[in-house]
C-alpha cells in the first residue's frame, strides 16, 4: 500500500482535503522530477513544480529519504515481484535472462530508481527491500545453475557489477539512444553461458563488499 493511500496526520486522523491535495501534487512532482533527474533531484524544484512552498513539502515530507520512500516503495515492490514471477517461469535460463531484462526495463524508465537500486542508505526501507531483491536474485540463480546453462562460478553478487555497469549505460545513452542498454545486456548474457565460460582473472566479491560499494554510492545523495 502506497503512503498516499495511507496518508494521515501524526495523531493518525486522515489529512484535511486540501492538505491531501497538497500532499499529491507533491508526489506527482517528485515523481517526474526523480524519473528525469535522479535522487539527487532539487526538493526546491519539486516544490516549485507542485507549486507549493518548499516549507510545505517539508511538512509533508521531512526528509528526502520520506519523499524517496513514498514514490519507490511500490517500484522497489515491483522489482521483486518480476523475479518472484520469473521463479514460475519452467525454463530457467529464460526465467534468468527475462528478470534481468524487466529490472532494466524499469530502470531505463525511471533515473530515480536507477539510482537507487545501485545504492543503499541508512534507513530500514530500503535495506528491506535490497535484501527481499537479492534473496530473489539468488533463487532465480540458483535455478539457472541447476539448468546447467548459467556459467557455475557466477554468483548472485556477480549482478551487483550487472546493475551497477547497465546504471551507466543506461544514464549515458538515455536520450541519444535509450535501448542501447538492450545491446549491452545481450552482449553481457553471452558471456554468463556455460559453454562459453573461461576461467576468471578474480574472484567473486561478497556480500560485504556489494553492501559497502552500495552504500558509498549511497554517500553521494544529498540529504537536504
Amino acid at each position: 500500500m502506497t503512503a498516499e493511500r495511507t496518508a494521515t496526520t501524526e495523531t493518525g486522523r486522515p489529512l484535511r482535503r486540501d492538505a491531501q491535495r497538497n500532499r499529491e501534487t507533491i508526489l506527482a512532482a517528485a515523481r517526474i522530477a526523480f524519473a528525469e533527474q535522479g535522487i539527487n533531484a532539487s526538493l526546491e524544484g519539486i516544490a516549485r513544480r507542485a507549486g507549493v512552498a518548499i516549507g510545505t513539502l517539508y511538512r509533508h515530507f521531512p526528509r528526502r529519504l520520506d519523499l524517496m520512500q513514498a514514490i519507490f516503495d511500490d517500484k522497489l515492490e515491483a522489482c521483486v515481484r518480476a523475479g518472484e514471477r520469473a521463479l514460475t517461469v519452467p525454463d530457467a535460463w529464460v526465467a534468468f535472462t527475462g528478470f534481468l531484462e524487466r529490472i532494466f526495463e524499469l530502470q531505463a524508465q525511471d533515473r530515480g530508481l536507477n539510482d537507487l537500486l545501485s545504492m543503499t542508505f541508512r534507513c530500514d526501507w530500503t535495506t528491506h527491500a535490497h535484501e527481499r531483491l537479492w534473496e530473489v536474485f539468488a533463487k532465480v540463480v540458483a535455478r539457472a545453475h541447476q539448468d546447467g546453462r548459467l556459467r557455475p562460478d557466477i554468483t548472485a553478487e556477480d549482478l551487483a557489477l550487472v546493475v551497477w555497469s547497465h546504471t551507466r549505460v543506461i544514464e549515458a545513452t538515455r536520450a541519444s539512444a535509450p535501448h542501447a542498454w538492450r545491446r549491452h545486456l545481450a552482449l553481457t548474457l553471452d558471456g554468463f553461458r556455460s559453454d562459453r565460460a573461461r576461467p576468471l582473472p578474480e574472484p567473486p566479491m561478497t556480500a560485504a563488499q556489494v553492501r559497502d560499494a552500495m552504500a558509498a554510492l549511497g554517500e553521494s545523495v544529498v540529504w537536504r
